[in-house]
């Protein structure tokens, strides 16, 4: 059969376009929360006073704490039901300590705590690592809504638009800091304070982040657990999930573990450039690697500026990319390779302008991945323990960010005499190999329909 003459068995009911978007609009809040971690953190730790050797091994908070709260998350949520659903009550409790988290952050350096000293340090990766916890139990809930509520054929859709509401949050957050500037917001500050654009910054998505809370809870309502059996071919006993986390590993569809690969080059990738970019491009644009100095906090501006454009495009080419679901994995391993590419060039470019075009390029692959990925492991699942195969999928995407901040502080020595200053640039180039690994990588990925072969086998039986 056609791939889609083959879901179409399954014969499940549709959803609207209002339902899609209702389900997936809370991604906006979520997603300025990672953006401007992603964008920010690396430029707020070295303006505190931290050595960009070490900034990789500040970045561990934020994996370790990934890999262990969305499998906890999807575990807990697959066996419980409340009266406000299952999934949505952690986007609640994450949201809340979110907002708590984003108006805290951005004052490291006005809380006395010295300049470059172990407790500016610690109060850094503290936040960060309570920023990611939180937005992780508030990410998770949305990403598993389309595995329990949305049809194999329109998985990919409602992931499109996931995709498209998280990268509109990621461009706001990305190019506020900008806009403060340009209206007279002052982007700089003295010795190891955080300028008021960034602060106001993360003021705005923490109100952001309040409201989308708010209209998921007046608007987005999970099915029952006996509509929930229904709608995925299974009793209502299956509803809840009882297979530990080692027995699901050992009974993880194929396509779970080769999408997995894919995940390993990727993750590691937009690891070194969220860690190196803004060092990375002060280096070769701005030609400084004074983090107090106005050429870094506008290099800081750019890259926001660009991941603001790489987003637009991560917006619209999953779009596109649904276009032509037959073409589905030559276009992911299409875009993968286009953003080593474009990663790669930040090495080399010396231009802000033409620095556009290299995360074009990248945005390509992080529209490509944000969607394409998650829909081939839930299609490849038979509607048990959605949660938790989506919480262990996502250590996929969290050991290869720890690898690679492992290794980090490593390979930066090795390309420079001054404990990693200077080098940051080289960096991108590594991330730029890895992503057309990952490219490579996508040749082993077989697409599978659980539902559909678990209805086969009873129709046997």
């Amino acid at each position: 059969m056609e791939r889609i003459n083959k879901i179409e068995v399954l014969n499940k009911s549709s959803r609207s376009n209002t339902f899609l978007w209702n389900m997936n609009i809370g991604f906006f809040g979520v997603q300025m929360a990672f953006a401007l971690q992603s964008a920010n953190m690396s430029r707020i730790f070295q303006t505190i006073g931290a050595n960009p050797n070490d900034i990789g091994y500040f970045w561990l908070a934020a994996p370790i704490a990934g890999m262990f709260v969305q499998p906890i998350v999807g575990a807990i949520s697959d066996r419980t039901w409340t009266s406000f659903g299952r999934r949505l009550p952690w986007l609640y409790v994450g949201g809340l300590v979110s907002i708590i988290v984003l108006i805290l952050m951005p004052n490291a350096g006005n809380l006395g705590l010295g300049y470059g000293t172990r407790t500016s340090m610690l109060f850094g990766v503290l936040s960060l690592l309570f920023l990611d916890v939180s937005s992780n139990m508030a990410m998770q809930p949305f990403k598993m809504l389309s595995g329990d509520m949305v049809n194999e054929k329109q998985k990919e859709k409602s992931y499109s638009i996931m995709t498209f509401v998280l990268n509109m949050g990621q461009v706001v957050a990305s190019i506020f800091p900008m806009i403060l500037t340009m209206i007279g917001i002052s982007n700089v500050a003295s010795k190891g304070v955080i300028p008021n654009t960034v602060k106001f910054t993360f003021y705005f998505a923490a109100l952001t982040l309040f409201i989308c809370c708010i209209y998921s809870f007046f608007k987005v309502h999970e099915l029952p657990p006996k509509e929930y059996a229904k709608f995925h071919h299974i009793s209502e006993d299956q509803t809840n999930g009882q297979h530990n986390i080692f027995q699901l590993l050992r009974t993880a569809p194929k396509a779970f573990w080769t999408a997995g690969i894919v995940q390993l080059f990727y993750w590691a990738a937009y690891m070194y450039m969220t860690t190196y970019a803004t060092g990375g491009i002060a280096e070769k644009v701005w030609k400084t690697t004074n983090v107090s100095s106005t050429g870094f906090q506008a290099a800081g501006n750019w890259f926001g500026f660009l991941s603001a454009i790489s987003a637009v495009v991560g917006a619209i080419w999953p779009l596109a990319i649904a276009k032509f679901p037959q073409q589905q994995r030559p276009l992911w391993a299409f875009s993968l390779f286009m953003g080593g590419l474009g990663l790669g060039s930040v090495s080399l470019v010396t231009n802000k302008y033409v620095l556009i075009l290299s995360f074009i390029a990248f945005g390509l692959a992080w529209g490509a991945n944000t969607v394409i990925p998650f829909t081939i492991v839930t299609n490849a699942l038979d509607g048990n323990n959605i949660g938790t195969y989506l919480g262990l999928f996502n250590c996929t995407i969290c050991i290869p960010q720890i690898l690679a901040n492992l290794v980090g502080g490593t390979l930066i020595l090795q390309f420079s005499s001054n404990h990693g200053v200077g080098a940051q640039h080289i960096m991108m180039l590594i991330a730029g190999i890895l992503l057309i690994l990952s490219a490579i990588s996508v040749l082993f990925v077989k697409e599978t329909y659980g539902e559909l072969e678990k209805i086969k086998i009873n129709n046997k039986n």
